[in-house]
């Protein structure tokens, strides 16, 4: 039980308080005090019912309420909690002195003072103070040791991600004021879409933050193993859920790219769903054991990061002119919606002149300014072809096959075999074009957006970033293969904002407006975001802009990947 407020008031009622008394003890509630020599008309009763509540339930727990009286002739209040302990022998709870018995008094005291979390509020907790907070410890939960599934007392029907944070100035640690830079940051933004910041709060040396949307799998294991959440549903039904949450994951790196934001760690392990099938991106803040792990062993090769980057994060882009200006690549309503023609049975990735953009010709190229929202569409691309896959029920061990096939030597052993995209443009290729015929074999509407769909991710991941689409791009041709091609009349997340015909992930930010449907689709609502400045501190979240009014002068923040060439351990993959 939490002993908040209201519960408080309720429960201590004259009635109440006579239930746990001797009859002269309930005769003396209606007399006046023993103290202030006649100059109060005030009751016994009176002090309790309006100062002492929370005192006589702490004397009711320790067995003892009939001491309230004498607590009271020594103007004792609730005003006075906490009370210290080398004052409570002063409360004279015992014929003799009693170190365990106040000792007992001291920590009981704090049930009755409880600070609730709330939304985008930071609580520093003493250390004998309670947290009310339910951790979730049913056996079967995959949790790791630092990220807990917690509910809040004052939210019931809510539940949140809790993380610990290690505070310190030691590796993989935080220190207190970095930790409330990162909270200050966190709490500006809001999306139905990405794992967001709900409050955070600080007890017994450790810093903890609370996020929405409690994951239960992600893209990488539902990859592997479908849970029973997705089984259960129709295929049809499956089907169209697979190509709504294309357009939801598109619609909200809209709305990143849209504050000068990027996400800078998009991969099948960042790509969440919980039980009722809604997807969500992870959150693009340093406040996960993992961000600060990865921060302080900069060396560690993270494989799958490897695999999902863009090329120009492992290696130099060009510095030609051209790569200076982003093309416009925004595809027609007219090629969009072709699905039936020639052009979508093959499959063409660019590659930049034969001079210019090659990972070859990157490695020797002076290294100009790393834009991390191109890098974002590239990732994202990555992992669209990876859920068309999945629609299409190939296996993804066979498409990292497919793509490292060209890297297999002769004998036995090796080392491991390089399975990214960047590096594989053309068996990226020719798996695109396995699953465009394959598609076009199929009856259901849905799989005619399949072609035009791999259209667009083509273009997605093009080597050089200046030719990709833009986030806003890639949703507008997505809008129109759903509509258009599959016959979704009711897209997902599809939303304007600030003026422009982009999708905004059902998003709430307090300096910027609210967003609004451009049409009536199915994603849910979420409350409005505390203001304030954020700029995210994720791998590759270099660049923000038009962002104003940081209190925390986030220019001068470090990003955790510089634009210096990542070796990244090529002694360890054959062929290259």
């Amino acid at each position: 039980m939490w002993w908040d407020p209201s519960r408080i008031e309720a429960t201590v009622t004259r009635q109440f308080v006579c239930s746990h008394l001797l009859p002269e003890e309930i005769k003396r509630l209606d007399l006046p005090l023993g103290f202030g020599d006649g100059l109060t008309d005030g009751t016994y009763w009176e002090w309790i019912d309006e100062k002492a509540k929370r005192i006589f339930l702490i004397l009711l727990d320790l067995g003892v309420p009939d001491q309230i009286f004498g607590l009271i002739d020594d103007s004792w209040d609730d005003d006075d909690l906490p009370i210290p302990p080398d004052q409570i022998e002063r409360l004279a709870l015992t014929p003799t002195r009693d170190n365990k018995f106040d000792r007992r008094f001291y920590f009981r005291q704090f049930h009755y003072l409880l600070k609730f979390l709330e939304k985008g509020v930071h609580v520093l907790y003493e250390d004998p103070e309670i947290v009310p907070i339910i951790v979730d410890k049913r056996p079967g939960l995959n949790l790791h040791s630092a990220v807990d599934r917690v509910e809040l007392p004052n939210r019931p029907g809510d539940v949140f991600s809790r993380r610990r944070i290690p505070i310190g100035t030691g590796p993989g640690m935080l220190t207190c004021k970095d930790f409330l830079t990162e909270t200050e940051k966190a709490n500006n933004v809001e999306c139905d879409h990405l794992v967001s910041y709900f409050g955070s709060y600080y007890h017994n040396g450790q810093g903890y933050v609370l996020f929405t949307l409690p994951s239960d799998y992600s893209l990488k294991s539902l990859l592997v193993n479908t849970p029973s959440s997705l089984k259960t549903l129709a295929k049809q039904d499956r089907r169209l859920l697979f190509m709504n949450w294309i357009h939801c994951l598109v619609d909200t790196l809209c709305f990143l790219h849209s504050r000068g934001l990027s996400h800078g760690n998009i991969r099948p392990s960042t790509v969440l769903f919980n039980n009722n099938n809604h997807v969500f991106y992870s959150d693009v803040t340093r406040l996960s054991a993992e961000a600060i792990a990865s921060t302080a062993d900069k060396a560690a090769f993270d494989k799958e990061s490897y695999d999902y980057a863009a090329p120009e994060q492992w290696y130099r882009p060009s510095t030609s002119h051209s790569s200076l200006h982003r093309k416009s690549t925004f595809v027609a309503a007219s090629s969009a919606s072709a699905s039936t023609s020639s052009d979508n049975s093959t499959f063409s990735i660019s590659r930049g002149s034969s001079e210019v953009g090659t990972p070859a010709s990157m490695l020797h190229t002076p290294t100009p300014y790393l834009d991390p929202r191109a890098a974002d569409v590239f990732s994202l691309g990555c992992v669209i072809l990876e859920l068309i896959s999945l629609l299409m029920k190939r296996q993804t061990r066979n498409f990292a096959s497919h793509r490292a096939a060209k890297h297999k030597l002769a004998g036995r052993g090796g080392a491991v075999l390089d399975s990214s995209f960047h590096k594989n443009i053309g068996q990226v290729e020719s798996w695109m074009a396995g699953l465009a015929k394959d598609a076009s074999k199929k009856d259901d509407q849905v799989f005619r957006g399949v072609a035009p769909m791999l259209q667009v991710v083509a273009r997605m991941l093009s080597v050089l970033p200046h030719e990709r689409p833009t986030a806003q791009e890639v949703e507008q041709s997505t809008y129109k293969i759903l509509t258009e091609n599959c016959l979704i009349t009711e897209p997902h997340c599809v939303h304007q904002y600030g003026g422009w015909d982009f999708g905004l992930g059902n998003l709430h930010i307090s300096r910027a407006g609210s967003a609004t449907r451009r049409r009536s689709g199915s994603a849910r609502s979420s409350s409005s975001a505390k203001p304030m400045s954020y700029r995210p501190m994720s791998s590759d979240s270099i660049r923000e802009e038009d962002v104003a009014g940081s209190s925390v002068g986030l220019q001068s923040m470090p990003s955790i990947r510089s634009n210096k060439v990542r070796t990244w351990q090529a002694d360890i993959y054959a062929g290259n």
